[in-house]
């Protein structure tokens, strides 16, 4: 019998790159441990007041006789204060702006692209990304057939990224028209902080061509200097678009919209609740209204998330600061570890949120191809650290995806290619690589700190297996 056929967009679907590399692991049968770097699966434990509601879930009243309702669209009130109480713990102003709750920040970056960007499977109004970036805002406007573009940077020899060039914003600007332009203010994947000059000039390009500017904001509070210190434990220094409004950048206001979680700073990754907050009344009531088919988000995790509404600025200001050192400790520690372990080897500089982008181009000949190495490691890759019998290995997240490179510049590699270490020719579709993505990877750090400390090690003995298989 013929099954039914697929839709051309089912057809040519494969997973992640930031999810490739766990699926191709639990294929495995041999008893091989794993340290999984290549998700920001956050593994610690959510804020107390959180854990408070989780626990007691059944003194809500709707709760306790066992009814679980749906939520208004927009969200639970005391949710979307919640969010705006956040905004007031890190020295942002909260007055004006619309909060609406979401499926995690995915489901917010969704609804942006669908209100900012022109209509499906045309080229007008684009989502303007700064490369690299994350890769789901590649997948949701593929997924809603809207179209992304992008300007580069790159990754210096001491491990700095360059910040945006504006002249090359501009060309991108006036050439393809977007409706938006996207910054990651405590960039995923590359860890720069956008600081607040950075933030205001691309502001005031959004207001010379009229466009709407949009910040992920997944990461605030988590911010570091250079010299492995806090920068400062006073957040309201965070970096924000909340801190810019038209006595810094006329026009700005109106055009606002920030992309909220609970994911990340708050380690409730799996609760999927996040906002969309803009300072447009209209753009919020469209937006909501678009969700309406959506009924509403999660109401229980949006119950447990509200519990941060009873804490104090001086509470939330602890957290962001505990925050801060527990990761502060684990970038600069892997990043001195793994220069030491791996000479030559390029880290980007640990100075914002949980990820750090390796490259390995002045250890590698041209044929190194960075998603190879991911499926080695996923499927093959196996070390003893210690002599005691036990084998490990680690997955990380190959970055050509992070790029947006049109097909004319970038390598595509087809699968069969990668087949001679691993399966992943069952997917049967073609793997673009990126030329700037093709000698990196990102690693999260999400791990516990225990091991996160083997993953310099586990990184340099399996990069080593790796060059003579």
């Amino acid at each position: 019998m013929v099954a039914p056929r697929m839709s051309t967009h089912f057809q040519n679907r494969r997973p992640s790159a930031i999810r490739l590399a766990q699926i191709e692991f639990m294929k495995r049968t041999d008893s091989v441990n794993v340290v999984n770097t290549a998700i920001g699966n956050v593994s610690l434990p959510m804020h107390p007041a959180m854990q408070r509601r989780m626990h007691n879930l059944g003194q809500y009243k709707d709760f306790s006789e066992g009814v679980v309702k749906y939520s208004p669209t927009v969200g639970l009130k005391e949710t979307n204060q919640t969010f705006l109480h956040i905004l007031k713990a890190s020295g942002l102003k909260s007055d004006g702006l619309y909060s609406q709750i979401t499926d995690g920040g995915s489901q917010a970056m969704e609804l942006i692209i669908l209100g900012v960007c022109g209509a499906a499977g045309s080229s007008k109004s684009p989502l303007l990304l700064i490369d690299p970036a994350y890769t789901n805002y590649k997948a949701m406007a593929q997924r809603l057939g809207r179209k992304i573009v992008s300007i580069g940077r790159k990754l210096d020899e001491s491990g700095s990224y360059s910040v945006p060039n504006l002249k090359e914003m501009e060309r991108v600007i006036k050439l393809h028209k977007p409706g938006a332009v996207v910054v990651i203010p405590y960039d995923n994947p590359t860890g720069q902080f956008f600081d607040r000059e950075t933030m205001i000039a691309i502001a005031k390009m959004a207001v010379k061509y009229n466009l709407w500017f949009i910040s992920d904001e997944a990461y605030r509070e988590l911010y570091y200097n250079y010299n492995g210190s806090s920068k400062n434990n006073n957040s309201k220094i965070s970096s924000s678009i909340w801190a810019i409004d038209d006595s810094d950048v006329p026009g700005i206001e109106g055009r606002r919209i920030s992309i909220e979680t609970a994911s990340k700073v708050w380690n409730g990754c799996g609760l999927r609740i996040g906002a969309l907050i803009t300072d447009n009344k209209d753009f919020h009531d469209r937006s909501v209204a678009e969700n309406t088919a959506n009924l509403c988000s999660n109401t229980i995790g949006q119950y447990i998330f509200a519990g941060l509404l009873e804490e104090s600025i001086d509470d939330l200001h602890k957290w962001f600061s505990q925050q801060r050192e527990y990761y502060r400790k684990m970038l600069f520690n892997f990043t001195s570890e793994i220069k030491r372990l791996l000479p030559g080897i390029i880290v980007s500089s640990p100075d914002a949120s949980i990820y750090s982008v390796i490259d390995v181009r002045d250890l590698v000949d041209k044929n190194f191809d960075a998603l190879d190495f991911v499926m080695y490691l996923a499927q093959r890759g196996a070390v003893d650290l210690d002599g005691s019998g036990t084998k490990m290995t680690l997955l990380v997240s190959p970055m050509g995806e992070f790029y947006n490179e049109d097909k004319k510049s970038s390598k595509v590699s087809k699968v069969s290619k990668v087949s001679k270490v691993s399966k992943v020719s069952k997917l049967k579709t073609k793997i673009r690589v990126s030329s700037a993505g093709r000698t990196q990877m990102r690693v999260a750090y999400v791990e516990s700190p225990e091991k996160m400390k083997l993953v310099p090690k586990l990184f340099a003995e399996l990069f080593a297996q790796y060059r003579l298989s």
